[in-house]
């Protein structure tokens, strides 16, 4: 097991300076109802005189369910399965940069008001847990999960104070056909690379996810960093004693960019992997086409 060393910054210096999480010991040869404002049309009498509308009734906001054992639920981490999470409808559509995190263990749900099924934890390996929205209702927002199967979505209530919510500017695409990774800031690209990705056999995996974490490894010398994705590869349950977590990383043969030759991971080259591991804050949504 490699060694791991690890460097945890504050929820403050997380959003006010670049920085990278420094951990270990994770293979990344593998390797993320709304409410409706009905705007009545008052119509016009033959008089000319405005025809009083209805009276609109709000609905209230749900409030969530008490938790009475969370002990007994599983932590969303990208090491668990967990069959009972929602999927995610919608694996194309970029997310809004909306990104949350806790300030201390909070359940997750399937659906506002709904029982929860798992307790999504303040830190993901050793970096702060950090999701992107996918969904918002009144007092809800929906997020993506580390955990296995793949596209796993859960419900947090923002009436929990506990409950972090701020914006990314940031998003990465990968687009597997053409070999590119684009990163956008603000909706526009901000910059491009070539890169590699998963062979054949094992594809690096498509779908809506995020950056979880940020790593180094002592005893490997490919990459720098690591920054793993909170998605897992088909084609293999582990690696390397790891969970089988893609991830973005470099690699010393530049020969691998514009070819498929990764166990599932994405290999940018060294100036791509500086510029993301450097501006990128944990939770950006990443696109995999």
């Amino acid at each position: 097991m490699p060694t791991l060393i690890s460097r945890r910054p504050s929820i403050l210096r997380t959003w006010t300076r670049r920085f990278l999480f420094v951990a270990g010991g994770f293979a990344c040869g593998l390797l993320l109802a709304i409410s409706v404002n009905n705007a009545l049309n008052v119509p016009q009498s033959a008089t000319g005189e405005g025809i009083p509308a209805p009276a609109q009734h709000t609905a209230a906001k749900i409030t969530p369910q008490p938790v009475s054992h969370p002990e007994s639920l599983p932590q969303a981490t990208t090491y668990a399965t967990i069959p009972a999470a929602p999927r995610d409808l919608n694996d194309r559509d970029a997310p809004d940069g909306t990104v949350v995190h806790p300030l201390r263990p909070i359940p997750l749900y399937r659906a506002p008001g709904a029982e929860p099924f798992a307790v999504l934890p303040v830190q993901e390996i050793s970096s702060d847990t950090w999701l992107p929205v996918v969904a918002k209702e009144d007092g809800w927002v929906q997020v993506l999960l580390p955990s296995r199967p793949n596209g796993s979505v859960g419900w947090l209530s923002t009436q929990d104070s506990a409950l972090t919510v701020t914006q990314t500017p940031y998003r990465i695409e990968v687009d597997r056909e053409t070999f590119r990774l684009t990163l956008t800031h603000n909706g526009t690209a901000a910059a491009t690379w070539t890169i590699g990705i998963g062979k054949e056999s094992a594809p690096t995996p498509a779908g809506r996810t995020f950056v979880m974490a940020s790593l180094t490894d002592a005893k490997q010398a490919y990459s720098p960093v690591i920054l793993p994705l909170g998605i897992h590869s088909n084609s293999h349950e582990t690696f390397g004693g790891g969970p089988g977590t893609a991830g973005i990383h470099t690699w010393p043969d530049p020969r691998v960019f514009g070819t498929r030759s990764s166990d599932g991971c994405v290999r940018v080259p060294a100036d791509a992997l500086h510029r993301l591991a450097a501006e990128v804050p944990l939770g950006t949504p990443v696109l995999i086409r």
